[in-house]
C-alpha cells in the first residue's frame, strides 16, 4: 500500500487524526460525551411518563365532538346524547359578543339535538295559538322541561327553550343559520326580517349574520375544501402515477451522474435555462393572448383575494408578474455560471467522486426513508400527547348574564346553581360550560408540559436527522480514505457507519441537536408572544420582538451549518461535538474561498438538478391535467379546480428528488472536507499520500510520489 494502513487508518474504518508532534494515531474510538447521553435518557424517560399522565388523563373525544352548556358530548355512543349529534343554540346572535373570544364559549345556552330546525317559529308563538307545532319545537327545550303551566316570560327567563328558532344548516355538527343571498339581498329562509320571540319589533337578518359571520368563513372554506377532495378522489391515481415518474427520472439521474457526471451536468446546466426560457415565452403568449379581453385588466389588487385560483389566470397581470420573475432567475443563473464557469470544473470532479461513492454504497439512496420513518414517529408521539395534553382538563362551569353583576365570571356548579343567591341578586345570570380547566397542580402545570412536549419533539427529531447524517458520513468517509477504492472500504460501510454512531457517539448527537433545540424552543416562544403582542400599540416591543425573531433564525441556519459538519468531523475522527465543531469551523475558514465557490457551486448543481426533475414533472403534468395533450386529452379526469392535482405532483415530485439529492449533498459535503483535510494533512510522500481521487489529483496538479494513483 505504500503507507502504514494501521498508524493511519483505524481499526474501526476511519483515518486518525496526526498530531503534529506525535506522528501516529491520537487514540482509538471512543464513547463521546457522555453526560449528553445520561440526559437524554433521562429526558425521553420524562417524555414517556408525561405522554402515560396526559393519555390517563386527556379525552380526545373533546376535540372531534361538540358539548352543550352543561359539557355533555353531542352525539357520543353510552351517553344520553347519543342520537343527538347536533349542537343547538338558544341565541346564536350572542355569539357575536367580545365573550366568544375571551372564554372560546358563546353566552348561551346550547343544547345537543337530533337535528337542526328547518322553520322558523318563536315560543310565544306556539303557546299562545295552540299551534301543532308545539310539539316540533319542544324538541329545541332542555330535555328536563315538562312543566308547560309554566308562563311564557317564565319559561324564557328560566332558560327552558329558546326564545325563537329559525331554519339552520348543520356545519361542524352545529346548527347554523341557513344564510343565502337572492339579488345581493342576505335572507334566512324567504325573509330579510324576524322575530326575536321577546315581543320586540322586527330584527334584521343581519344581526343573525353578525353572530354567525365567522361560522361563514368556515362553511367557505368547507365548501372550498370539499371540492379539493372531490379532484383528489377523481385524480389520485394519475398523482401517483406522476410521483412514481418523478421517482423513475430522480433514479436514472443518480445512475446516469455515476457514469457520465460531466455530460450530464451541462446537459442539466442547458436544459434547466432551456425549460425557464420555455417558461418566459409561454407567460408572454398568454400575456399576449388576454390582451383585449374583457376584464384581463383588473389588476391584483383590486381583485382581492379569490378561493376560486383559476380567476387570476384570466389575469394580463399574473402572467406579466410570472414572466418577470421567471426572467429574474433566469439572468441570476446565466450570471452564475458566467462568472463561476472555471470552479465548475472541480465542482464537477467532486460530484463525479461523490457518484463513485454513491455507487458503491447503494443503500444510501434508501436509508433516507430509515430517518423519514423515524421522524414520523416523533411527529406522531408529539401530536398525540398535544392533543391528550390539551384534552385532559375538567368541565368548568361560569356565570354568565347580560346586565351588569358581581358575579359574572366567576366559578359555578350547575346543580346547585338555582339555589344560590346569584340568581336572586342577578335574575338573568346563567351557570354554563365555559371552557376545559381545573384547579389540581396537574392542570395548573399543563402549559408547562406543553412545552416540555415541544421541546422534546425537536430534540428528538434534531436527534434523528443528527443520526441520519452522522450514518451517511461515516459511510462516505470510508470510501474516501480508502486508499485502494473500493478494496480497502469495510464490507457493509452503511450499516458499519450506523452502529459507531449508536455506540460511541449518541452523547455527542444529543449535544449537537440539544443546542439546536434549545433555539428551536425559544423562537416557538417568540412567535407566541408575538401572536400575544399583535394588538398592542408598544411599537418599540414589537421592534425588539421583530429583531429577536430574526436574530434566532439566523442562529438556527448558523447551528444547523455547525452541527453538520461537526457531524462530519465525528464521523470521520470520533472526537466529541464541541472538538469536532471547533475543528470543523476553522478547517472551513482556513479554506473559506474553496469553501464559497467549491462546495457552494456544487450545491448549486444538485439544486438545478432538483430543479430540472420538478420542472419536467410539472410541466407534464400541467399539459395532462389541463387536457393539452391531444393524445390523452380524454384521459385526463374532470377537476374543479386543475391546480389541486398539478402542486400535489409538484410538491411530491421536489420531496422525492430532495431524498434522493440530499444524499448526494451529504456524500459531497462528507468528500470536500475529507479532501480538505486531505491537503492539509498529507503532502504525497511515501509517509503521508493523499487519498484523493486521481482527477482531483489531476485539477490540482497532485501526485503521490512512489505511489501509483489509486
Amino acid at each position: 500500500m505504500g503507507v502504514d494502513e494501521e498508524n493511519y487508518y483505524g481499526k474501526h474504518g476511519t483515518p486518525q487524526k496526526y498530531d503534529p508532534t506525535f506522528k501516529g494515531p491520537i487514540h482509538d474510538r471512543g464513547c463521546t460525551d457522555i453526560i449528553c447521553c445520561i440526559l437524554l435518557l433521562i429526558a425521553i424517560l420524562g417524555y414517556v411518563i408525561v405522554g402515560v399522565v396526559a393519555w390517563t388523563h386527556g379525552d380526545p373525544r373533546k376535540v372531534i365532538y361538540p358539548t352543550d352548556s352543561r359539557g355533555q358530548f353531542c352525539g357520543q355512543l353510552g351517553t344520553p346524547n347519543e342520537n343527538k349529534p347536533f349542537l343547538f343554540y338558544f341565541n346564536i346572535m350572542k355569539c357575536a359578543s367580545p365573550l366568544v373570544l375571551l372564554e372560546f364559549q358563546c353566552p348561551t345556552k346550547q343544547i345537543c339535538v337530533n337535528k337542526c330546525p328547518d322553520r322558523y317559529l318563536t315560543y310565544l308563538k306556539v303557546r299562545t295559538q295552540l299551534t301543532k307545532d308545539f310539539e316540533y319545537y319542544k324538541q329545541f327545550c332542555v330535555p328536563e322541561f315538562n312543566n308547560q303551566q309554566k308562563s311564557v316570560p317564565e319559561v324564557l327567563r328560566d332558560g327552558d327553550c329558546p326564545a325563537m328558532i329559525t331554519p339552520s344548516k348543520p356545519l361542524a355538527r352545529r346548527c347554523l343559520p341557513a344564510i343565502n343571498t337572492k339579488k345581493g339581498v342576505i335572507m334566512v329562509g324567504n325573509e330579510t326580517t324576524f322575530d326575536d320571540g321577546w315581543g320586540q319589533t322586527k330584527r334584521n337578518v343581519t344581526e343573525l349574520v353578525e353572530g354567525a359571520k365567522k361560522a361563514n368563513v368556515v362553511l367557505e372554506a368547507r365548501q372550498l375544501a370539499m371540492k379539493i377532495f372531490e379532484d383528489y378522489t377523481v385524480s389520485w391515481y394519475w398523482i401517483i402515477i406522476g410521483l412514481v415518474i418523478a421517482l423513475v427520472i430522480s433514479f436514472i439521474f443518480i445512475v446516469l451522474l455515476r457514469f457520465l457526471a460531466g455530460i450530464m451536468i451541462w446537459v442539466m446546466i442547458v436544459l434547466v435555462i432551456l425549460v425557464l426560457g420555455y417558461g418566459i415565452f409561454h407567460c408572454y403568449m398568454e400575456y399576449a393572448r388576454l390582451k383585449g379581453e374583457a376584464g384581463s385588466d383588473v389588476s391584483l389588487k383590486d381583485l382581492g383575494f379569490q378561493t376560486d385560483l383559476h380567476v387570476y389566470l384570466h389575469l394580463k397581470q399574473t402572467w406579466l408578474a410570472f414572466m418577470i420573475i421567471l426572467c429574474i432567475i433566469e439572468v441570476i443563473i446565466i450570471l452564475l455560471l458566467i462568472f463561476l464557469r472555471k470552479r465548475i470544473l472541480i465542482a464537477i470532479a467532486l460530484i463525479k467522486e461523490a457518484s463513485r461513492a454513491v455507487g458503491h454504497i447503494m443503500m444510501s439512496l434508501v436509508f433516507p426513508l430509515c430517518t423519514f420513518f423515524l421522524v414520523c414517529l416523533c411527529i406522531a408521539y408529539w401530536a398525540s400527547t398535544a392533543v391528550f395534553l390539551s384534552t385532559s382538563n375538567e368541565a368548568v362551569y361560569k356565570v354568565f348574564n347580560e346586565s351588569n353583576c358581581d358575579y359574572a365570571g366567576q366559578t359555578c356548579i350547575p346543580e346547585t346553581f338555582n339555589m344560590t343567591n346569584i340568581t336572586k341578586q342577578c335574575p338573568d345570570a346563567r351557570c354554563l360550560f365555559a371552557f376545559y380547566g381545573g384547579e389540581t397542580a396537574y392542570h395548573k402545570y399543563l402549559i408547562v408540559f406543553q412545552i416540555y412536549n415541544a421541546f422534546m419533539f425537536f430534540w428528538l427529531a434534531n436527534f434523528v436527522i443528527a443520526l441520519g447524517q452522522v450514518t451517511l458520513a461515516g459511510a462516505f468517509a470510508s470510501y474516501y480514505w480508502a486508499f485502494k477504492k473500493p478494496d480497502d472500504m469495510p464490507a457493509f460501510p452503511l450499516f458499519s457507519s450506523f452502529g459507531r454512531a449508536l455506540r460511541y457517539h449518541t452523547g455527542s448527537l444529543a449535544f449537537g441537536s440539544l443546542i439546536l433545540a434549545i433555539v428551536q424552543i425559544i423562537r416557538v416562544l417568540l412567535e407566541y408572544l408575538d401572536h400575544r403582542l399583535k394588538a398592542a400599540e408598544n411599537k418599540f416591543a414589537k421592534f425588539l420582538l421583530t429583531c429577536l425573531k430574526c436574530c434566532f433564525w439566523c442562529l438556527e441556519k448558523f447551528i444547523k451549518f455547525l452541527n453538520r459538519n461537526a457531524y462530519i468531523m465525528i464521523a470521520i475522527y470520533g472526537t466529541n461535538f464541541c472538538t469536532s465543531a471547533k475543528n470543523a469551523f476553522f478547517l472551513l475558514m482556513r479554506n473559506i474561498i474553496r469553501v464559497a465557490v467549491l462546495d457552494k457551486v456544487t450545491d448549486f448543481l444538485l439544486f438545478l438538478g432538483k430543479l430540472l426533475i420538478v420542472g419536467s414533472v410539472g410541466i407534464l403534468a400541467f399539459f395532462f391535467f389541463t387536457q393539452r395533450i391531444k393524445l390523452v386529452q380524454d384521459t385526463a379526469p374532470p377537476l374543479n379546480y386543475y391546480w389541486v392535482p398539478i402542486l400535489t405532483v409538484i410538491v411530491g415530485s421536489y420531496l422525492i428528488a430532495h431524498g434522493f439529492f440530499s444524499v448526494y449533498a451529504m456524500c459531497v459535503d462528507t468528500l470536500f472536507l475529507c479532501f480538505l483535510e486531505d491537503l492539509e494533512r498529507n503532502d504525497g510522500s511515501s509517509e503521508k499520500p493523499y487519498f484523493m481521487s486521481s482527477d482531483l489529483k489531476k485539477l490540482l496538479n497532485k501526485t503521490n510520489k512512489g505511489h501509483s494513483d489509486a
